[in-house]
């Protein structure tokens, strides 16, 4: 997840709300309930027959939003472990819930939103949040790899936006 930052979905989390809820969210790793589904559900519900991950950490890195995943071995996290091993790479949103206000084209996130938790999926609304395996460092070069054309003019555009 990343602050101040336009999203594919037309949101931007302002970084007083998405580090209120990071830290909000410290006491459902710290009780091993940070659990996430393989896919976003219509739900607001984290579905324990869904569940594919826990999360083990999360903190911000700027505007970043940084994190530690653990597969499990459920059914859903046989499914992505299998996609890890295919090398294919996967991306990573967060669900919550809570209003916006629209500014232009623009939807700020308000500062009733909950972050209920982080899902895997194909297509991440966050510009370049895909998931990286463990201690692997990442080249500019390698990460270009990863990331459509669009996903590139978006962090272009997002650039030009913060400045």
């Amino acid at each position: 997840q990343r602050c101040n930052t336009l999203n594919q979905n037309g949101r931007i989390y302002p970084r007083a709300v998405l580090q209120r809820e990071v830290t909000n969210y410290q006491k459902f790793i710290s009780e091993n309930r940070a659990l996430g589904e393989c896919d976003h559900p219509d739900s607001s519900v984290v579905e324990l027959k869904n569940v594919s991950h826990i999360v083990r950490q999360a903190n911000m890195d700027g505007d970043n939003l940084i994190g530690v995943i653990e597969i499990l071995d459920t059914p859903s996290g046989k499914i992505l472990k299998s996609l890890i091993e295919a090398g294919v790479t996967l991306g990573i949103s967060s669900r919550g819930v809570g209003s916006t206000t629209k500014e232009g084209d623009t939807q700020i996130v308000q500062d009733d939103f909950q972050l209920i938790c982080f899902d895997m999926v194909s297509e991440p609304s966050t510009p370049g949040a895909f998931m990286m395996r463990e201690g692997k460092d990442i080249s500019r070069k390698d990460l270009d790899k990863h990331f459509t054309q669009t996903d590139r003019i978006d962090r272009i555009f997002n650039d030009i936006l913060s400045w």
